[in-house]
Formats: C-alpha cells, structure tokens, sequence
C-alpha cells in the first residue's frame, strides 16, 4: 500500500464511529481492504494451512467465519462468557475473534496459569462455556465444551451475520498477572480497547510497524491490541506461542521483522545473549509494555539493528535502533506513557517518559491529594482507555479508584518537565508518605547499572522483628568471576536500602518464583525469605 493511500486508508478508520476491538476485521472489509492482503501469522497450524502460512485478509476472515458457525449452531451469542484456555497464538487468536463476532465475551486464560487457580478463576466468572485445548482439557474440573481447534470445522457459509456491537459492549476479559493469587478479571469494551489504536491511526504511522513479531502473551489485552492494529494499518504479523527469549532470538534471524514487542522479561533474556554476533539488522523497533524495561537491557538492544533518521541530505539509514518504553496494564488498556530510547539516549533512572495525548496523570497522596513535581506517591491515571472494572469484583473495581483516577497500584514521581518515573509496585515497598523510602524495582536498576556482570536481579525487602531487611538475588553473566559484590550492591543501591541489606545471594534464573507473565511474584519470594529466616 503506497504512502499516501496508507494515510487515507488511516484516516477512513479513524472516522469511522462503529469501529471498535469486536469488529475491527469485519470492518477492514467493510470499507474494502484487500481480501489477498495481509492478514495473520501464527506459529502453528491453521486448520489446514501449515505453521508460519501467511494468512490472507480473506483466509483469515474464512477461518473466523468458520469458528463463528460453529459457535452460532451451539447457541453460543451475545452476552455469552467463554473461558479460552490454551497455548497456541492462533487458537486463542481465532477463538476471541469469532466470539466477538457472535457477541460472545471470551475470557483469555494464560496457559501456564495452574490447574487449580484456573478453576476458581472460570467459576468467579460464571462462564457460559469453556473452550480448552487439548493439553488443558484434562486439567480442569470444570466441564469443556471443545477444543478451540474443533471450532474451525465449522461451515464458513452457515456464519450468522455479525453481532452489532454498541460502544460499552463488553468484548474480552483478559486477566492480571496474579502475583497475589488468583488474578483480576480485566473487562474492556468495544471501545475502552480501541481508543488508543483510534488516536494512533490519526498519527504517522511509525516505523518498524509494518512487520511485526508479536512476542507478548497471547492472552494478554496487549496482543488484542496488536491484531486490531495491525489489520487497522493493513500490516504482517507473526504470533509467538510462547515468550522464551531463545525462540523470539531465532525468529528475529528466521522471519526479519521490522519491530518486535513483549514484556520486560524477554528483553532480559534477550540482553544475555551476545547480539552482536547475531542476525538482527531488521529490526527497527522494539516496543515494551507491562513494566518498565531495564537499562542496561534496553542499551544493548538498541546497539542492534537500525533505524530511519532524517538528515540534511534527506532521510537515511543508521545503526542502532528504537526501543519505546513506557508503563501499561490490562487495565489501563495501552501503555499509559512513552519514551523512546536510541544509543544515543541518556534519559533513565527507570524513566516512563509523558503520558499519551490520549490519557492524563498525576501523583496522589494516600488520600487522593495530587502531589507537587519531585514527590513520590500514588500514580493516578485517566484515560478513554482505561478498564470499567473487574467482572463480577465491585470490590476491587472500586478499591482501585481514588478521587476519580484510576490507581494502577505503582509507585511514581515526576520531574519539573513532566516526565514521569517509576519507583516501584505498591505491594513490594516500604515507602510512607513519611519515613523510610525503600524501592525494590528502584534498588534493581541501581544494581544493573552499576554491575556490568550482572544480567539481572531481584531485590525483596522483608519485615524482621519489627525491623525491615533488604535480601538481593543476583543472576550473573556466563562470564561473570565468583567474588562477593555485598560492597558494590551497598555502593549501588542508595544509603537507605543499603542500611537495610541483610545478605546478597547468586541465583540460577530459575530459582525465582515468576508468574504466568514472567513477573516476579515477590509475595511468595518474600514468604519463603521470612520463613527461611525464622528456622
């Protein structure tokens, strides 16, 4: 598609009042992409197309078509809530987009969610129906109407019209990453998952957009956001099944992609490789969600690749690229803030950057109060964007308002110009609005960014007898010599978190407890710390 066709293709979306996260394919054919286009990628097989075949626009609409006709015989339709629980990109994919077309609100589960908790979380959403793969099925008590494979069997030709979404329809429910427990239910609407994706459209589109590897969790609101983006931009995207940093590294050398996007803890696994020495010249951009990114990990990604950059003599090509960092949530329904980072940059000290011209924030006081410049307290965040709340949780939906902001339940300041830092999650620090300032996520930053051989780290802060003591897991480079680095991190980490630091330890990268999302749940780390300490 040329240039200037693109933006008007662009711009018709952007106009269009009906578009929303239920009908972005349907729409894309409404105002008359081309059927043999670009559709989708998956990683695995597609009914009877082989792994990596590059959907068409039309075969992937055939293959909704097929899944919304088999939902629609079963009497799956509006209002109805599917659990998906599954592994594959393309059967969670496929599955959400049928049942949006039927007007169904599927709830995506994370794979490696245990048995257990996946059970109570599909009770707590009174689903209609289950769909789990075949590795899943087994697992549950709960009863599974199929495997979302046997959706593509159904008869393309027999598909019912598509549901009419209204703007506050529900469309999906995704979930947190269940760091405490059994995750938050996140809804969004038809229209909470697309305002951001509706601005963009409005925007140059950036580069390194126009061939994606999508590396985020599948069931995550951050692919939905993805799929509807690029069908909205009429671009290529492959869908990673999984987030190991091994096999994105093989498909960055494999497929080539433009830009590349996940978590922070791919760009960790990614960080230890030695990426100089590997084929990554097509990549002009990497884009993080979730939480913030490291440092350290972001200089050695942007040393890679190269980028577009304009210059007296007209628009060329230079070494290195784009990383843009930035802070999300599944509630907060796209990343709230954004920074981009070339070799060049020196903007860090856990930067987030400025909110999106969309959206708006502030630092709050525990009361709701909004803080001055250089005060550290409570993020407060608005936005078109942003989750109604927890399906079937009025407790927590509310919990996490404060005077008419959403909380994301981060801890933050921001400087005179705006820009915004984060500090650290609420749960997992010891910071009154007076008193002791003790930072987990503050102190890593610190440490890998004073100790080259360190490729990452963990800090915990536990209570002891009344007292708080800091424990710090170091994860080292191969290379790394065996010498005690308890002075380096002291030295690192600031006068109060140093005070605190009860001993340093060398961990294996397995050795820390992590979510289905590959967060570090330093609630269950910190239990097993005080009782180590207490035997």
């Amino acid at each position: 598609m040329k240039q200037a066709t693109a933006r008007g293709w662009r711009a018709r979306l952007a106009a269009d009042p009906g578009i929303g996260t239920g009908n972005v394919l349907a729409t894309v054919i409404a105002q008359g992409a081309d059927l043999a286009g670009p559709g989708l990628t998956f990683d695995t097989a597609v009914d009877h197309f082989p792994a990596e075949h590059p959907l068409t626009l039309g075969e992937l609409n055939e293959r909704v078509q097929a899944r919304t006709a088999w939902l629609a015989e079963r009497g799956i339709g509006r209002r109805d809530v599917v659990a998906v629980w599954a592994t594959e990109a393309q059967d969670v994919v496929l599955s959400f987009l049928a049942l949006t077309r039927v007007g169904a609100i599927p709830a995506l589960l994370n794979g490696k969610m245990a048995p257990a908790i996946a059970d109570e979380y599909i009770r707590r959403l009174r689903v209609t129906a289950v769909l789990a793969d075949a590795a899943h099925k087994p697992l549950l008590q709960t009863e599974v109407l199929a495997e979302p494979k046997d959706l593509g069997a159904g008869d393309p030709e027999k598909a019912p019209a598509g549901y009419q979404h209204h703007r506050d329809d529900p469309v999906v429910i995704t979930h947190t990453s269940g760091t405490t427990g059994v995750p938050k239910a996140v809804l969004h609407t038809h229209t909470t998952l697309y305002a951001a994706l509706k601005h963009l459209l409005t925007m140059p589109q950036a580069q390194g957009t126009d061939r994606i590897l999508n590396a985020l969790p599948i069931p995550h609101t951050a692919t939905i956001l993805m799929v509807n983006q690029v069908l909205g931009n009429r671009a290529e995207m492959l869908l990673l099944s999984s987030q190991d940093s091994d096999g994105v590294l093989r498909q960055i050398e494999r497929w080539k992609p433009h830009g590349v996007y996940g978590f922070a803890v791919t760009w960790a696994g990614l960080a230890k490789e030695d990426l100089a020495s590997r084929e990554m010249g097509s990549v002009r951009m990497w884009f993080n969600t979730g939480d913030c990114a490291h440092e350290p990990h972001i200089r050695k990604l942007v040393a890679v690749g190269s980028r577009e950059t304009v210059t007296r003599d007209g628009r060329v090509m230079v070494p290195g690229s784009h990383f843009i960092d930035g802070l999300g949530s599944s509630e907060m329904g796209h990343n709230g803030f954004h920074i981009t980072h070339t070799v060049e940059s020196e903007h860090y000290g856990r930067c987030i950057g400025k909110p999106y011209e969309f959206a708006s924030a502030t630092v709050l006081s525990s009361t709701g109060e909004e803080l001055p410049a250089g005060k550290a307290g409570i993020l407060g965040f608005r936005s078109p964007t942003v989750s109604p709340g927890y399906w079937n949780d009025s407790v927590n939906t509310y919990r996490f308002r404060l005077n008419g902001w959403f909380v994301t339940g981060d801890l933050v300041y921001r400087d005179e110009a705006g820009h915004y830092f984060h500090l650290d999650r609420i749960p997992d620090a010891v910071a009154g609005f007076e008193g002791p300032q003790l930072y987990t996520s503050l102190s890593e930053e610190r440490i890998l960014a004073a100790l080259p051989d360190v490729a990452d780290c963990t800090v915990v802060i536990v209570a002891e007898g009344g007292q708080y003591a800091a424990d710090v897991l170091l994860e080292l480079a191969p290379d790394a010599p065996e010498v005690d680095r308890t002075d380096a991190v002291k030295a690192a980490v600031g006068e109060e978190v140093a005070a605190i630091l009860r001993r340093v330890t060398v961990v294996g990268a397995d050795d820390v407890p992590v979510t289905v999302t590959g967060k570090v749940r330093k609630v269950a780390l910190r239990q097993t710390l005080e009782s180590e300490a207490r035997s």
